[in-house]
């Protein structure tokens, strides 16, 4: 049976969600690509509860879904975890490769205090 790349990517999602959960501790680091724009959240799994999201149509990008506005993303989201104090973070690259934006994204929010 061939699958679709979207539902590929839900069921490599499913997969890695089923390893990756966020805790109080170290909360889970969430991306979401669409065709115009790019999400990230940090979402803390045993409360249910989305403690800090950030995304390219809230900065406003004229590009919203390439690699600088998923390294504007990365910088908003760590600017926001820090003054959350949250710096340890799961992440969860949402059934996407790393490479590319998701790449960009994960090297970027390192560059600017997260630990994963």
């Amino acid at each position: 049976m061939k699958y679709t790349k979207s539902e590929a990517r839900k069921r490599r999602h499913y997969r890695v969600r089923a390893k990756v959960s966020g805790t109080s501790e170290r909360p889970r680091l969430n991306v979401f690509k669409s065709n115009s724009f790019f999400y990230a959240q940090i979402i803390d799994d045993s409360k249910g509860v989305t403690l800090v999201a950030s995304s390219s149509v809230k900065l406003g990008l004229k590009n919203g879904n390439n690699v600088e506005a998923a390294k504007a993303v990365a910088k908003d989201i760590a600017d926001k975890a820090k003054a959350k104090k949250i710096s340890n973070v799961v992440f969860d690259r949402g059934g996407y490769l790393f490479h590319g934006k998701v790449k960009a994204f994960a090297d970027a929010a390192k560059e600017n205090g997260m630990k994963f």
